[in-house]
Order: structure tokens, then C-alpha cells, then sequence
């Protein structure tokens, strides 16, 4: 237990320490190696032994990040439409929630995510075994210099690059998205978030699920055609809030975006 526990002080140490340009190759790998020597010693479990992890991943606009880890899905783990877990909603926030609830961009300014500080972001449920292939795909979402596709449109922390996993930059996952992020090109710092992180071109914020949970977005967000030119999805997509289990979990009080329609936030 000791060395355990002087492992996570380290790597707690480390973490606060850590300026944002060293993050990438020298404060995560080298916490996260630090962790592996005593916590990841254990055999791995294959995918189906293990219980799957709530992770979340966020790259400016949850529409079209949302169609590409739904693909994911499906072709890693081979899940059929009813079996997906991808939601589109908001996290990463300290306020967590205004009168229990976090909602889109509205007239009224009820409970609006970017006030709470929240950024868009899509959540999964995989398993552990899985998470480095679900992270080699969040990467490939940036181009050569770590920009997301909506880097110069969608700006401000609603759109910051997020990811979420238990235990933050202190779980054994934290290892394994540096070698995924080293994999794709180590096209991003990885740091550690702390709430209502600032949007930074190039930088990825490691988020404790726990501490930063999940929040589902409203009806209409769901399995929504992309933004940009060429991202209108098939309607089998766009109609998989019929047929994927989880979407019973979209259920709100929210208004209806700006204007009440529910079309590209109106």
C-alpha cells in the first residue's frame, strides 16, 4: 500500500507542477509511468472481463465527434444500434448544475452550459481494454499541427478539447492516451484539467470523471449532422435516438434552444 500511495502523491505532485508546455512528453508520461510500476504490475483482463468505464471525449462541436465515435463503436467493438453508447452533452464545468440541469445556449439563459463552464463533449461506455483504441480515434480528429476541424469558428471553452476518464491524470487510463497521443503524431499537450479550463489551440485537458461528470444534451443534439460541408449524415443516423438504449437518458427540462426549435440551436 505504501509504495501505492507514494506513487499517487507523485504523480499528484507532478501534475499541479506541471507547466502547459511540458505536458506532453514530460509531466502525464512521466506521472503516468510512475503509476505503472505499481498499479498497472497486475495481467491485463481482456476487453469482455473487465466492466466497461464511463469516458468522455471533446473536440469543439459535439455533432460531428459524436457520428465519429459512433463509427467507433461500431467498428471496434462491433455494437449493433441498440447496443451504442456515444451521447452528445457537456462537461468539464465547476458549477456541475444550475437548479439540476445543464442546457444548450437559450434566450432565457437558464441553466446554460458555458456559464457553468462546461464544454461540448460526447461520452462513451467501453471497455478499459478498449480506451487506447477510442483515444488513436479522438486524435485523429486534429490535423498535423493539433487544431481540431473547428478550430478558427467554434471558439471559447464551450469547445475546448476535453478528455474524461476515472481518476484523471491519476488513473492507469492517462498512460495509455500518451502512448495513443505519441502514436498519432504527439500532436497535443496533454494537462491537466482543473474546471473551466481555458480553450487552447494544441492542448488537450485531462478530466477526473468523477469530479467533472457527465451531463446528456437536450433531444436535438443527438445524432445531428455535422456543421461543416459534407456532414449530412445518413437518416438511419440521424434517427438512432429510436433504436440506442442509453437515449432514454435525454429526457430534459431545457428550453428549446434560442428560439425554441431545436434546429442549430434555435
Amino acid at each position: 500500500v505504501a509504495p501505492l500511495l507514494l506513487s499517487l502523491l507523485a504523480v499528484t505532485r507532478a501534475l499541479k507542477l506541471a507547466p502547459l508546455g511540458l505536458t506532453r512528453r514530460n509531466c502525464l508520461a512521466s506521472a503516468a509511468a510512475a503509476l505503472s510500476a505499481s498499479v498497472l504490475r497486475g495481467p491485463a483482463l481482456a476487453a469482455g472481463e473487465e466492466d466497461d468505464v464511463e469516458v468522455y471525449f471533446g473536440c469543439g462541436c459535439f455533432w460531428h465527434v459524436q457520428h465519429e465515435l459512433v463509427e467507433a463503436e461500431r467498428r471496434i467493438l462491433g455494437r449493433k444500434d441498440s447496443e451504442l453508447t456515444a451521447l452528445a452533452g457537456y462537461a468539464g464545468g465547476l458549477a456541475g448544475t444550475k437548479d439540476g440541469k445543464v442546457c444548450y445556449h437559450n434566450a432565457l439563459q437558464i441553466s446554460e452550459y458555458g456559464r457553468l463552464g462546461h464544454a461540448e463533449v460526447v461520452r462513451l461506455k467501453i471497455p478499459p481494454a478498449t480506451f487506447g483504441d477510442f483515444a488513436t480515434e479522438y486524435f485523429k480528429l486534429f490535423d498535423d499541427k493539433g487544431f481540431r476541424p473547428d478550430q478558427w469558428g467554434d471558439r471559447g471553452l464551450e469547445y475546448r478539447n476535453l478528455v474524461g476518464i476515472p481518476g484523471g491524470g491519476s488513473s492507469p487510463l492517462a498512460k495509455t492516451l500518451i502512448e495513443s497521443s505519441k502514436s498519432a503524431g504527439d500532436k497535443l499537450d496533454i494537462a491537466k484539467g482543473t474546471g473551466d479550463d481555458a480553450d487552447k489551440p494544441a492542448v488537450t485537458w485531462v478530466m477526473d470523471t468523477a469530479q467533472f461528470p457527465f451531463y446528456v444534451a437536450e433531444g436535438y443534439h443527438q445524432f445531428h449532422d455535422g456543421f461543416a460541408a459534407g456532414e449530412d449524415y445518413p437518416s438511419a443516423y440521424n434517427s438512432l435516438a429510436s433504436k440506442v438504449k442509453s437515449a432514454k437518458l435525454m429526457k430534459s427540462t431545457c428550453p428549446n434552444g434560442m428560439l425554441g426549435v431545436g434546429v442549430l440551436g434555435l
